[in-house]
């Protein structure tokens, strides 16, 4: 739209924005300001054990259940209602269960430096993959890995 006014190009938008790995909803506020100045609509979510959320990492199950803040958020949604889901780093996992969860409720998705899945691999095999390359990291202290 030129010419159109932030608040007229954001209007009926809503973004949900998804953290990586060892952040909080936290690390989208400088996003969220400007996105809300816009007139977006903009929730920043803690996956579990994550950020302000409750509990520790060793309590969460599962990817599905570490991804649960999105997909409640997805579940809860008014009908009809779509989002802009964008996720940074090991959050694009938790876009791509999001959006094969819930097509219907997502109008686009936006990977902002993050991991995608890999076609007809497993989901852990990103996950294989981005600990083996911190792992041939020299600076790293080998006898504890990264992403443990």
């Amino acid at each position: 739209m030129e010419g159109a006014t932030g608040e007229e190009r954001g209007r009926g938008h809503r973004f949900v924005l998804v953290h990586g790995v060892c952040h909080g909803a936290w690390c989208w506020y400088r996003v969220v300001t400007i996105l809300r100045s816009a007139g977006h609509r903009v929730d920043a979510l803690d996956m579990a054990a994550c950020g302000a959320s409750p509990g520790r990492a060793d309590e969460v199950g599962s990817f599905e259940e570490y991804s649960r803040p999105l997909l409640d958020t997805l579940a809860a949604l008014p009908p009809g209602e779509k989002v802009v889901l964008v996720g940074h780093s090991y959050g694009g996992q938790s876009l791509a269960l999001a959006m094969q969860a819930f097509p219907d409720r997502v109008s686009v998705a936006v990977f902002a430096s993050a991991a995608m899945p890999a076609a007809g691999k497993p989901m852990k095999f990103v996950s294989e993959q981005v600990c083996a390359r911190y792992l041939a990291w020299p600076l790293l202290d080998q006898s504890t890995p990264p992403c443990a």
